[in-house]
């Protein structure tokens, strides 16, 4: 076999993966779906052509999508996540014994189904009692809530097809109004190298809706340029700075206190993309 995913991104950037197997493909309601066995990254979900999240670096995004925010907030009993039907960030997120209630947002339930059966390392936690599993767009339940949240954490696909909204201010609006006063939201925000318009733009929709607003940056191989951003809104806590007598949970990989300070240490370029764009606006 001498299969290959041509993984396009801009006009002249493509990324080439040569595939073991292709071990399932399916068209859902919303998006192609793919589970493919690669040669250096193991098993990986691909959606509409991107890869999203492979067994072999999965944890560097997950842990950073989400220790930031549950370790700024010193006590989050229910979060929220919107996306993430891979299992993930569901995962990172139950290792808080101080979580009661983890409710998962997907739009696409077929997501969830085969990243159970084919990722089952990083779809454990669904079966923990105290997930719950809504098949939902996301933007519709923000909009009617049946709780408050401590955390929520958006880990959506590219700003493409149904996951576009999930970028925009009127969004974040809704976000910030389900959070308890104290709440801290976390979203990824693509490539500041490729995708500089959007990541500009991710910041600057948080900085119109919440009091504090940054953006912290990691690296994650198999993501375009590796470089990758996050951008946070929060009430009332500095999310650069970790909650004063947390301890990191067990059984990390990538995520440390000093690691979760120094990404919100910005390379001078970033830094005047985002001061620039805030200036203009």
């Amino acid at each position: 076999m001498d299969a290959w995913l041509h993984e396009g991104h801009t006009k002249g950037y493509t990324v080439s993966w040569r595939l073991r197997d292709v071990i399932h493909v399916e068209k859902t309601p919303y998006q192609e779906l793919a589970i493919v066995d690669t040669y250096e990254w193991g098993k990986a979900l691909v959606l509409d052509g991107c890869i999203q999240t492979t067994e072999v670096d999965e944890f560097i995004y997950h842990e950073m999508i989400t220790h930031v925010a549950m370790m700024a907030h010193p006590e989050p009993k229910r979060v929220l996540i919107i996306g993430g039907g891979d299992g993930g960030v569901l995962r990172e997120v139950l290792r808080y014994d101080s979580v009661v209630a983890a409710d998962l947002v997907e739009i696409d339930a077929r997501v969830v189904e085969n990243c159970q059966i084919y990722l089952p390392e990083i779809a454990c936690g669904f079966s923990d009692s105290r997930a719950n599993i809504i098949i939902e767009d996301g933007l519709q339940y923000v909009k009617k809530p049946e709780r408050k949240y401590d955390v929520v954490i958006v880990d959506s696909s590219d700003p493409v097809g149904p996951a576009v909204e999930l970028f925009g201010a009127a969004f974040y609006q809704d976000v910030c109004a389900i959070m308890e006063e104290d709440g801290i939201m976390v979203a990824q925000a693509e490539s500041p190298l490729f995708f500089r318009d959007t990541f500009v733009q991710v910041f600057l929709n948080m900085r119109q809706v919440f009091p504090i607003a940054r953006v912290y940056l990691t690296s994650v191989p198999t993501y375009v340029s590796g470089y990758w951003a996050f951008g946070v809104g929060s009430k009332k806590y500095r999310p650069e700075e970790v909650a004063e007598g947390r301890r990191t949970v067990g059984g990390l990989k990538w995520y440390t206190p000093d690691l979760h300070r120094a990404a919100f240490v910005l390379p001078r370029s970033v830094k005047e993309s985002l001061e620039t764009a805030a200036e203009a606006r």
